[in-house]
This record gives C-alpha cells, structure tokens and sequence, in this order.
C-alpha cells in the first residue's frame, strides 16, 4: 500500500546548505557584453535618431545626455547586484541555484528527475573559459536550470557526476 506520511520538524533545511559563487571572470564578461550593446544602442541613438529629432526637442536634449548614461548605471548596478546573488550547490543526490535581486529564488532538482545536460558555451565564453551548465527535466517547458559563469573544466565534472549517478540508478 502507498503511504505518503506528512514530515514535521526534521524537514532539511537548503539555507544550511553551503552555496558557491560563479566565476568573478563571469561578471567582467557580463560588463563587457553591456557596454558593446548599450554602445551600439547609444551610437544608434546619438547618430540617427537625435538628428531627426533636433528640432523638436531642442530644449531637452540635455536632458537625454543625461539620462542615457543614468539609465546604464542603474543596470550596471543590478548586473553587478545579481551576479553576486547567482550560487550553486552539488549534494549527493541533487542540484541547486539561487539567484535574484529583487525577486530571490531557489531551485533545487534531484537528480532522479534529470533527462538531459548540456554544456554551452558562447564565444566570448570561450575566450574567458567559461561555460553554462542546462539541466533538461522530463517536463514540456524547455529547460527548467541554467547555471551560467562556470568554469568549463567544473561544468564537465558535474555534468560527469550526474551522468554518473543516472547510470548507477538506471542499472
């Protein structure tokens, strides 16, 4: 017969749980990446978009001099803020990652319930050694865990460890 008893007090606690930080060379990509794209957005902006508009909005163009920049500090700042929010934790028989800023999550996957596991890897990734770790679970919405700002060495052990644990359970 099935029984499905309801736990009290010995209920195990993930705040215990001892966390590890991505790789700090993860955020000097992040502000690398950010800067390209808002270069890009804010040449765009001072180049084709301005001219056209000089005429009209002639006595607030200083203000948009001073917004733009405003603007790129404000998500340099939660860039910075959420990357050291991002952790990951290996235990025995799961997977964890945290993350958030103003929104904090915890997602933990046992490793009985993991389909598939890949390694990415972009090419600024590569550059700085870096690789992001995708744990596929037997569900329909796509990836349920990302962990990006690994080293590639580490995100193949893990992934070795998972794999490992999967064949050991499979046979």
């Amino acid at each position: 017969m099935f029984e499905n008893l309801q736990l009290k007090d010995n209920l195990p606690d993930i705040r215990k749980v001892d966390f590890i930080p991505i790789e700090k060379s993860y955020l000097l990509l992040q502000l690398i990446k950010s800067l390209v794209i808002f270069g890009i957005f804010a040449t765009g902006f001072f180049l084709f978009l301005i001219p056209k508009l000089k005429g009209e909005i002639t006595n607030y163009i200083y203000l948009l001099y001073f917004i733009l920049p405003l603007i790129y500090v404000l998500i340099l700042g939660i860039l910075i803020l959420g990357f050291f929010k991002k952790k990951y934790a290996i235990r025995q028989k799961d997977i964890s990652f945290k993350k958030g800023v103003l929104v904090h999550s915890t997602t933990t996957i046992p490793f009985s319930r993991i389909q598939h596991i890949e390694i990415d890897e972009g090419a600024f990734e590569r550059i700085f050694k870096l690789a992001s770790l995708s744990i596929y679970t037997a569900g329909d919405n796509g990836r349920d865990l990302k962990i990006s700002g690994i080293k590639k060495d580490k995100a193949l052990q893990m992934k070795e460890l998972i794999s490992n644990y999967l064949n050991d359970e499979s046979e």
